[in-house]
């Protein structure tokens, strides 16, 4: 018993001295299906919870069994509003309303398409209206390719969108 924890503990310890390619290849021939990150300290972690369920089991049926009744639980699962609307705030703090999110988008500073970025900018409330993919943004009844286009329009100088509507990073 002793050789094999050693000999699981030894197989973990060589992907530390893998390259990230090597551990994409380790993955992909542990679990069938190739990695879609090539973040290190994910990998691994992910390879060694494979090399150690294959020594000593995976989850019993029972216990999937188990959490798949967990996870259906309908007191378990509350669903959020579609929308929050919230009112432009007098000290010109941005607000944002939020839809649920239809699926994957490209930018993650962005909220989801149909969401709306509220902001005051100098007495007036610039609401903008997040489209699909691709498509752009949505002020006044006219559509903009960026956010820095409306900041433009909305300052007349140039001005970074992302910024101008204080999204993004936190600093």
């Amino acid at each position: 018993m002793a050789s094999k924890a050693t000999s699981i503990q030894r197989e973990i310890d060589a992907l530390q001295r893998m390259t990230t390619g090597e551990l994409a290849e380790r993955f992909e021939a542990l679990h069938g299906r190739p990695a879609r990150t090539r973040h290190r300290a994910y990998l691994i972690r992910k390879i060694a919870w494979r090399i150690q369920a294959n020594a000593e089991g995976d989850l019993t049926e029972r216990a999937r069994r188990r959490a798949a009744e967990l996870a259906d639980d309908a007191e378990v699962r509350v669903m959020a509003p579609k929308t929050l609307i919230c009112p432009p705030q007098p000290d010109g703090e941005v607000v944002v309303t939020r839809r649920l999110p239809n699926g994957e988008h490209n930018d993650p500073r962005l909220p989801s398409p149909g969401s709306a970025i509220v902001r005051q900018y100098k007495g007036r409330t610039i609401r903008v209206v997040v489209l699909a993919d691709g498509e752009g943004f949505e002020c006044d009844g006219e559509r903009y390719r960026t956010l820095s286009a409306i900041a433009k329009k909305v300052t007349g100088s140039h001005i970074n969108g992302f910024r101008f509507f204080r999204l993004g990073s936190k600093r």
